[in-house]
């Protein structure tokens, strides 16, 4: 059997499931990331409030 047989046979294996769906992943991400944008807007103006 050559190496890409072997590999190619291999690849069918299941080596590490993930706990959660990745759309769970995606959506952790999404959330996480639009709450960082909303705190980022939230001090938009800081910088020029105290003069």
């Amino acid at each position: 059997m050559s190496v890409a047989a072997t590999i190619a046979a291999e690849g069918d294996k299941i080596v590490n499931e993930l706990p959660a769906s990745p759309y769970v992943y995606g959506a952790t991400a999404i959330v996480v990331l639009l709450s960082l944008l909303g705190i980022t807007y939230a001090f938009r103006s800081v910088g020029t409030r105290h003069r």
